[in-house]
């Protein structure tokens, strides 16, 4: 990681909700990469969230890890609060770049998803996605960036994930209001829409090998996503090379169930 003024997000900040592991993390060292000071925010997963900031500075970047529940407005009031006095304290003007990645995806079907389940993945994949991005908006000027991850199983259809493919189809609704919204502004809104990924989080589904042949068998190019194939999507988005494109839904699949 170097300091040369020819990276494409040179002077820019970042903050990636949920950068403690997976998806986050990778997108995280992908902009730490392309020369973006980045903020990680996690809910409660402080030693990963350091790791993260770790993985960057020891690469010669620039990262912070700021404690966040994205699942309720005050805390994320809270963070904000935090974001600006980062920014401040390293000598930038604004936020340039707003990663929604905080998410949960736990299984349910229709008869076995609790209202507890339901609102608590309602409360992080949609309400974070809001209100992070109202309070980011605060701090952005011309040539923001706002990035939703969302997922595949909001074209493809599921019976065990119904929870978190409604709040993810919420997400991209969202991404294209959003967009109209800021428009005027000169702020980007776009989602990206991965498959199935290998994380910790899905640890389980990969482990499972005739589980893996079969995701491998119906995915164009025949394997399953790594957190790397959104990170440089992310990156792309990112920086001013995407400068016109904006209410965008990205998949990152694959090719799955085409």
């Amino acid at each position: 990681m170097t300091t040369s003024s020819t990276l494409p997000l040179q002077n820019k900040t970042a903050l990636v909700t949920g950068g403690s592991k997976g998806i986050g993390r990778a997108v995280a060292l992908r902009l730490a990469r392309d020369g973006a000071f980045v903020m990680i925010s996690y809910a409660s997963d402080k030693k990963g969230a350091d790791e993260t900031v770790q993985a960057i500075t020891s690469k010669g970047g620039k990262a912070i890890a700021l404690q966040g529940d994205v699942s309720r407005v005050y805390n994320i009031k809270r963070l904000f609060v935090d974001v600006t006095k980062a920014i401040k304290d390293n000598h930038f003007k604004s936020l340039d770049i707003l990663v929604n990645n905080a998410g949960i995806y736990p299984m349910g079907t229709l008869e076995d998803t609790t209202e507890e389940d339901f609102e608590k993945t309602l409360n992080v994949n949609v309400k974070g996605v809001f209100f992070c991005t109202q309070e980011a908006v605060k701090l952005m000027k011309e040539g923001g960036r706002v990035i939703n991850i969302s997922t595949t199983l909001t074209r493809v259809a599921t019976t065990n994930m119904m929870a978190y493919a409604a709040s993810k189809g919420a997400v991209d609704v969202l991404t294209r209001d959003l967009a109209m919204a800021l428009g005027p502004k000169g702020i980007t809104v776009n989602a990206i829409n991965p498959g199935l990924i290998r994380t910790e989080g899905t640890s389980k589904m990969t482990a499972d090998n005739e589980n893996m042949k079969k995701f491998s068998s119906d995915t164009a190019l025949g394997r399953i996503g790594e957190p790397g194939d959104v990170a440089d999507i992310a990156a792309f988005l990112a920086n001013d090379n995407a400068r016109w494109v904006t209410a965008q839904r990205i998949e990152a699949s694959g090719g799955y169930h085409l």
